[in-house]
């Protein structure tokens, strides 16, 4: 593969489970000739390491998450902004934010973005972020300050929380963004520069499916009538108020008696506490297994020993909601047919009574009557994921989304060295 030119990634922390999204994609712009530099805002957190992490070969440059924490990157960030040409600038456009956003994390972007225009290789000359909230502030700020050009990936969080303003201006001032579902395409290009709609595009992240199995060729035809064969239903999110696991264990207590079923939940999150909880107020706690951060592997492994998926998203806190999880696409690929809601970019992905069925986000009732029909119905469930397999392999291409990516990537390059 020809070498192209250097680009530096930022994203907010590194390496992330929740993210494996963009670990993908990092890895397979590598493999397209990339030479990708990673820089990130936050250490990890999680315990354990995804495998597509082991894979790439650039190496993570952490930014201080707190400024008192590397007061000497910090000062020597400072001082040699004094003397770029984008320094007066930078300032101008940091003290319209800050007279909008007066707040400690506002200072913080800007001492971040200092550390890295000071380190940051002299040969990038183009950073790309993922989201458009606070690593984009920081990209902005950096690349004002040394005159790089910078590009955006939005997600979800980032585009239904960011105040209009400032999305609006960091749209304007960068290359071009794309993110991953049609009603974020949509709700950006309405605050694209006059006249350049076109400045943001839709990718979607698709899957590599080269790191899937093949689905089991045969799943047993559990109907829920059989205590010593519950039907095995899986679920994997951080515990947040978005993932809807809160409407889900409602479902589960609303359904009969008599159906036997259970459930596996796969991810941390501030919410499991009072998830767990809410279970045993519910006489749900011996149905239900919390394994917590898992590995792919183990994340694989629980999809191919389940009979269904089911994730109940709906808006969070502050209108955070997601875009279109990817865990549905991985729960496709072993061929799970999936419960979910008609919210956010779900619906993309999953047609009701086609790859799943789909139920209004926030109403528990309507998600047990869906989850009823698929624990009792082993002929539909079968259905239902065979056709979520072949929708995942067949229009949702994680190549195609790669192709895209290059393009873009080649085209500023080739106009920043013209």
């Amino acid at each position: 593969m020809p070498s192209r030119s250097p680009i530096a990634v930022v994203v907010k922390g590194y390496p992330r489970l929740s993210e494996t999204f963009i670990s993908q994609e990092i890895l397979a712009l590598e493999k397209a000739g990339f030479d990708i530099e990673i820089w990130s805002l936050r250490h990890p957190t999680d315990g354990a390491v995804h495998m597509l992490n082991r894979q790439i070969r650039a190496k993570p440059v952490y930014l201080p998450e707190y400024l008192y924490q590397a007061p000497g990157r910090v000062l020597l960030g400072a001082l040699g902004a004094l003397a770029r040409p984008g320094f007066l600038k930078l300032m101008g456009v940091f003290l319209r934010d800050l007279g909008r956003d007066f707040t400690a994390n506002r200072g913080r972007r800007l001492g971040q973005a200092l550390v890295m225009a000071r380190e940051l290789d002299p040969a990038i000359r183009h950073i790309h972020v993922h989201y458009l909230h606070t690593p984009a502030s920081v990209v902005r700020y950096a690349a004002l300050l040394t005159g790089r050009s910078f590009s955006f990936s939005a997600h979800a969080k980032d585009i239904w929380t960011t105040t209009d303003w400032e999305k609006r201006e960091k749209i304007a001032a960068s290359a071009w963004g794309v993110t991953c579902t049609r009603a974020g395409v949509e709700t950006l290009r309405e605050l694209a520069p006059p006249g350049e709609p076109d400045r943001v595009g839709l990718v979607y992240h698709g899957l590599d499916l080269t790191r899937f199995p093949e689905p089991p060729q045969h799943r047993p035809a559990r109907d829920g009538s059989d205590a010593a064969t519950p039907v095995e239903l899986v679920t994997v999110g951080r515990a947040v108020a978005k993932k809807g696991f809160d409407d889900l264990l409602e479902a589960l207590a609303c359904l009969p008696a008599g159906l036997h079923w259970r459930l596996t939940h796969i991810g941390t999150g501030e919410l499991r506490v009072d998830l767990k909880a809410q279970a045993e107020r519910l006489g749900l706690a011996d149905r239900i297994t919390w394994r917590g951060a898992l590995a792919q592997d183990d994340v694989i492994a629980a999809l191919r020993a389940a009979d269904l998926f089911v994730l109940p998203c709906k808006e969070g806190e502050a209108g955070d909601r997601d875009g279109l999880p990817n865990v549905i696409m991985e729960a496709a690929t072993q061929g799970l047919p999936i419960a979910s809601t008609r919210f956010a970019g779900v619906p993309e992905f999953v047609r009701d009574e086609q790859e799943g069925l789909l139920v209004p986000p926030n109403e528990p009732a309507a998600l047990a009557q869906a989850l009823a029909r698929l624990i009792g119905n082993p002929a539909l469930r079968a259905r239902l994921g065979g056709a979520a397999r072949r929708r995942v392999c067949e229009a949702f291409s994680f190549e195609a989304g790669i192709v895209e990516l290059a393009a873009r990537f080649d085209a500023v390059l080739a106009g920043r060295q013209s």
